[in-house]
This record gives C-alpha cells, sequence and structure tokens, in this order.
C-alpha cells in the first residue's frame, strides 16, 4: 500500500489501476460507474443512449463502464478505491456467475476466513467466492451506494436504469482519498514436460477437471497476453469415461453445487441470441447456421449409427476471426463407436479453473439430448483445448486443487501382466481384463523384455509400469542367484 495525500473529489479524475483497456471511460469526471456484468458493455452504451441518458465526456454523469465476470472483482475492488469520487454503482445486465451477488455482499458482510481444501483462506462472507483479504470494506472511507436494475432485456429494467440514472444528482465535494493496493504477489513456476502432449483420462467430470488443474498447475508456461499473464498449456486432450453428475459432497469441496451446474447445462443450449450477448454456444449449436444441430444429428445417426458426417464448426471464419468477442467452443463431433455415443469438442481457449467444469456439464447434456433423441446409450466424452490455461491472480486457488491430489491407482487400459521365471528364463504374460493371453515375452535379460514391451506399448499406466520394471529386476536377481521368485 503506498503513501496516500487527501485530495477533494471535485478535481479527481478516473484513472483505472487494472483492466483500463477493457473498460469503457465515458466522463473522467463523473461519479457514477456502472457494472456490466455478462452483458456487452456496447448493448448497455445503446440502451442508455435509447433511454436520452447522457453519454457525452464532458458532460455524462457516468465515469466508467465495465464487465464483471466474477473473477475480476480484487481488482474493481481495488479501482473503486483508487477512485473514491465513484460513490454510485449500477449493476445490470446477464448475471452469469452470481458476480452481483458476490459483489454486494462483499460490502453489506464483509469477509470471513475458512478452511478450504486444508488451508486457510478469506472468503466473502456468506458466499463460496474466494478472494484476497487485503481489500475489505473497512478500507472505503464511504461505502458507494450501489443498486442492481436488472438485465436489461425487459421495460421494468429499463426504467429502473432511466429512474435511477435521473434521480443521481452529484453530492457536496468531499474530501477522499486515493489508496493504492497492490495484488497479492503470486510466484509461478513449472516442471519440465511436452506441454502440447498431456492427456488426462477420468471416470468423473470432477475427477478429470482436478488433474487438469494439478497439470496446469506443475507443468504450465507462464505466457503474457493483452489480458493479462496466464499459466498455459496447449492442446490437452481430457477424456471422461462416464461423463455423468458428479456426487453433491464432492463438488462442494470445490465451490461447486449439482444445482448450480444444472442451471449452466440449460442456459448453455438455449437457442435465441440474447441482445446484450455477440454469441452464444446454444445459438450456434441450435440457430446460427439454420438448423438445430442436436436434432439433425440425432436423426442421422437414429438412421445411420455409423454416420461420421455428425459435425459443428461453430467458429465462423468470416465474422469471428476479426470480433472482439468470439466463441471459444470450436467444434463437436458426435460418432457412435462401440455402440456408444462419443462427443469430442473442441475449444480454442479454455479458462480451466472456472469455465471448463462447466462447460463440459453443458456438453454432457448435448450428448444427453442426441442419444436420447438416436436411442443410442452415452459413451465417453473428449475434450481437447487448444490453449487452456490458469489466471494467476486466481492462482492460489489452482495450486490448493493440485495440491488436493492424493495417491490413486488405475487399471491399465492396456492390460496386466503376470511375471514369472520358468526353465532359466524371465517370462512375462500379457493378459487383457478378462484374463486372455495377448502375448509371451521370453528373456534371461530384464533389459530385454523392458524393451519389447515398450516397442509393443503395451503399457499406457506410468504406475503400472513402474511396477512392472521392479517385478522384472526382482525376477532377474532371483535367476542369477537360484532364489525363488513370487510375484509380489
Amino acid at each position: 500500500m503506498q503513501e496516500n495525500e487527501p485530495i477533494t473529489t471535485e478535481s479527481m479524475e478516473f484513472v483505472p489501476l487494472y483492466f483500463g483497456s477493457k473498460l469503457k471511460i465515458v466522463n473522467p469526471c463523473g461519479r457514477i460507474g456502472i457494472i456490466t456484468l455478462w452483458s456487452k458493455i456496447e448493448f448497455v452504451e445503446q440502451t442508455l443512449t435509447n433511454l436520452d441518458i447522457d453519454l457525452a465526456p464532458e458532460t455524462s454523469k457516468v465515469a466508467v463502464i465495465g464487465n464483471l465476470f466474477g473473477n475480476g472483482i480484487p481488482q474493481l475492488l481495488r479501482n473503486l478505491l483508487y477512485n473514491p469520487q465513484i460513490r454510485y454503482l449500477i449493476i445490470c445486465g446477464s448475471n452469469k456467475s452470481e458476480s452481483a451477488e458476490d459483489f454486494m455482499a462483499f460490502f453489506q458482510n464483509g469477509l470471513e476466513e475458512t478452511i478450504n481444501l486444508g488451508e486457510k483462506v478469506t472468503r466473502i462472507k456468506g458466499r463460496t467466492r474466494i478472494i484476497d483479504g487485503l481489500v475489505s470494506p473497512r478500507d472505503f472511507s464511504m461505502v458507494p451506494r450501489i443498486v442492481n436494475v436488472g438485465n436489461l432485456r425487459d421495460q421494468v429494467s429499463q426504467d429502473n436504469l432511466c429512474r435511477v440514472m435521473h434521480s443521481y444528482s452529484p453530492c457536496e465535494p468531499i474530501v477522499g482519498e486515493r489508496i493504492e493496493v497492490e495484488l497479492p504477489e503470486v510466484e509461478v513456476s513449472n516442471y519440465p514436460s511436452e506441454p502440447r502432449n498431456h492427456n488426462i483420462v477420468a471416470d468423473t467430470p470432477l475427477n478429470a477437471w482436478k488433474e487438469l488443474i494439478f497439470r496446469l498447475v506443475r507443468f504450465g508456461h507462464l505466457v503474457h497476453l493483452r489480458k493479462g499473464d496466464r499459466q498455459e498449456l496447449q492442446n490437452v486432450r481430457v477424456v471422461v469415461r462416464y461423463p455423468q453428475e458428479d456426487d453433491e459432497e464432492s463438488l462442494g469441496k470445490y465451490n461447486y453445487s449439482r444445482s448450480e451446474l444444472i442451471q449452466y447445462q440449460h442456459d448453455m443450449l438455449l437457442g435465441p441470441l440474447p441482445a446484450d450477448h455477440s454469441y452464444t454456444y446454444g445459438n450456434r449449436i441450435r440457430e446460427y447456421f439454420g438448423f438445430d444441430s442436436l436434432k439433425k444429428f440425432a436423426q442421422r445417426l437414429k438412421a445411420n449409427p455409423q454416420d461420421r458426417d455428425c459435425y459443428l464448426a461453430l467458429w465462423d471464419s468470416h465474422t469471428d476471426i476479426d470480433a472482439d468477442d468470439a466463441p471459444c467452443l470450436a467444434t463437436l463431433f458426435f460418432r457412435v463407436y462401440d455402440e456408444q455415443l462419443t462427443l469430442t469438442a473442441t475449444y480454442r481457449t479454455h479458462n480451466a479453473l472456472d469455465a471448463w467444469l462447466k462447460n463440459v456439464y453443458g456438453l454432457m447434456k448435448a450428448q444427453e439430448i442426441v442419444a436420447e433423441e438416436a436411442g443410442i446409450p452415452v459413451g465417453p466424452l473428449t475434450v481437447i483445448s487448444h490453449s487452456i490455461s490458469v489466471d494467476p491472480t486466481k492462482y492460489d486457488t489452482a495450486q490448493r486443487i493440485a495440491n488436493s491430489k492424493g495417491f490413486s491407482l488405475d487399471f491399465d487400459p492396456n492390460g496386466q501382466f503376470m511375471v514369472a521365471v520358468e526353465d532359466g528364463q524371465i517370462v512375462v504374460r500379457h493378459m487383457d481384463d478378462n484374463g486372455v493371453l495377448l502375448h509371451e515375452y521370453r528373456s534371461a535379460k530384464a533389459e530385454r523384455i523392458q524393451h519389447e514391451i515398450n516397442r509393443d506399448c503395451a503399457i499406457s499406466d506410468v504406475n503400472h509400469a513402474m511396477y512392472i520394471g521392479r517385478q522384472l529386476a526382482r525376477a532377474e536377481i532371483c535367476l542369477s542367484t537360484g532364489e525363488k521368485f513370487e510375484e509380489s
């Protein structure tokens, strides 16, 4: 925190400390800030214009207009502390992540300490939102007045906005001070790996997500984007074997709820495009191209289960490549494989911490809709993320999730092995899960069998490979000493 000097707000202009390039500054001397949540800033600007609200740079009451997606609460609070002349905040627009409730609860309820994944953290009291505790309501000499007028898609909320704007009149000049609080420093490091070749297979969506966060924390590379730094991996492939809902208790440990995810499923697949959005996945999937792809794919697969043309590109190169806001979900591919309906989805960019699990639940619903209409059982779901990352400002949360990873034993899908010593040789029998012999390896040297197994790609699980390596080493010792070998 830097030294602060009193200054009258009458002469104070709005100066953003964070997200300056993403904010729409109207009149730097204005006293009102407008928070548009998930709605486009341009949509709110147009609504204000239609309501004859003054947006002139010299005379408008509005200082700044900006989004609030949820993760930006720490930055918003710091911008407000540095600009105490902003005494009036109007919240409007689409509230997809309960960021409006979290922000208002910060001032109404304050902060509290809690234990999250075994560590003491700070969260907004009465909410699940975890933030740093370096800014508290006590730091504000005067708490801004906050009014939530609604989503602006209906006449009632537009009337609320109009009434609030016209009723506001600047208060007398008051003495305030700019307070600058830096965001917590985060140390980001990574272990060596091939950052373009991480593959994850898990039984459930939540377990897949936890492993994904672990990989990003341990192996991700720090990149510097215009929107901020990110810890990134490329072309990560995640397979969820059984795309079904996780249990409520497990989700709750990571601040998710089943009802929240089910609501996201519903919202993600709505076809109509709201006026305050540049795009929605549901619109691209069900209306944008002039047909409902889920219904079309279900009909095609019902008529021909081996159809390989059930592929949808949500990305529209004609408009999206130059757009300020374009779909992250790029493609969907429905395919019947081993008599089950599989779905492979690719994402251009992906927010691993806050969006990935929600997106998977939305994809699960799309898969379920097609499967039910086609009369085909649901199979595995694969998600490929070309660029997937974690925001370092939330790196502490990502680290807690990564640190919660325990030990696990997975059966190798490539089969199992039995190791024995017979007739002066090490014998390794490779069998499938039903005990059917697939191949037999024989040699007096463990190294020879090691290389043959590797050549055949007979082992896919590292833990399994280490176990077989131990058995081969023991077998070779017993072969040379004459000691009886028993696999352990």
